[in-house]
């Protein structure tokens, strides 16, 4: 039977049963909610916090860590930067970016892989992120390789792929909605992911939706504490579209609830750098010729696509 609504699904199941469980959600909807992911509850508490106090720094104090020319890649990226490929107005959100990092002779560190930047303020940021990073790394590598057994794969297939990949946690503010918003501005405009799978935190608070194959937008509401995963592009190519990488959005609240602020932390889990683009041969079928037969680089595809969405020039 197919799936009619997003299973909740637990990282404890049986091994063969989670690749089943989160292969079909994947194939159905491009999303999946897990549960049991055995990130510390009390390391998420405190990120929490520390995220809300960062961003009620001052608007000033914010901007000094906004680095030109790095598209986002580390650091602060102010409210109203970043847009949705093919939208008109930018989304009604600030950023702040972690991610991973590499020896200054690390072969891909000049790979836009830039050394992180820390704020002094508010105390044990550095630390709870650091650990917090570990920890969806650990997560979303468990993630890939059950759907690596899912594709038919050996369930280690992605391990090299993704060693010292450009992966990126985000904490993200939506700001109560402010009085003179743009006509049509949302918080975050219909887009897909460009990364092989995000982790997502934060999606309890309404707002998150997806769009059915069916051409309808269905809210992910997950129990408290559980993650929501969904395809980004990059897997979509390798698996020639059959996992799919949905539309998703975060639409604008209503009524009492525009007045308060929207946190969540997304985890842009990358390949390599220097990863080159092969569509599956397992994905490859006479009903589903290779829609990608000229290889390029996991960067190349990166930079292109950041381009799109307005962070780099």
């Amino acid at each position: 039977m197919p799936l009619q609504t997003l299973p909740v699904i637990s990282l404890n199941s049986e091994p063969a049963t989670l690749s089943r469980d989160l292969g079909e959600s994947f194939q159905t909807f491009g999303f999946a909610m897990v549960r049991d992911h055995g990130i510390d509850a009390d390391l998420i508490a405190r990120a929490w916090t520390l995220t809300a106090e960062f961003f009620a720094l001052p608007e000033d104090e914010k901007r000094s860590y906004y680095i030109e020319g790095l598209g986002g890649a580390r650091g602060y990226t102010p409210f109203g930067t970043e847009i949705a490929k093919g939208a008109k107005r930018h989304d009604l959100k600030e950023f702040w970016h972690v991610g991973r990092d590499l020896p200054a002779d690390h072969p891909l560190a000049a790979m836009s892989m830039f050394p992180n930047l820390w704020p002094t303020r508010p105390t044990g940021f550095r630390e709870t992120f650091e650990a917090l990073y570990a920890e969806f790394d650990r997560v979303g590598a468990r993630i890939l390789s059950r759907i690596a057994v899912w594709l038919g794969l050996d369930e280690h297939w992605f391990d090299p792929a993704i060693e010292d990949g450009n992966s990126v946690m985000r904490l993200l503010h939506y700001p109560p909605l402010p009085a003179d918003a743009e006509p049509g501005a949302i918080r975050a405009g219909a887009h897909e992911d460009i990364n092989l799978i995000t982790l997502l935190l934060g999606a309890e608070e309404a707002g998150l939706e997806l769009l059915t194959k069916q051409g309808e937008w269905i809210g992910v509401s997950p129990p408290e504490g559980a993650l929501v995963v969904n395809i980004g592009d990059m897997l979509q190519r390798l698996t020639n579209h059959v996992l799919p990488s949905t539309t998703h959005r975060v639409r604008n609240p209503e009524g009492e609830r525009a007045r308060h602020s929207r946190y969540s932390m997304p985890f842009f889990l990358h390949l390599r750098s220097d990863f080159p683009f092969r569509t599956l041969d397992q994905c490859i079928t006479p009903e589903n010729p290779d829609r990608y037969p000229v290889s390029i680089t996991a960067d190349d595809y990166l930079q292109e696509r950041l381009r799109e969405i307005g962070l780099k020039k």
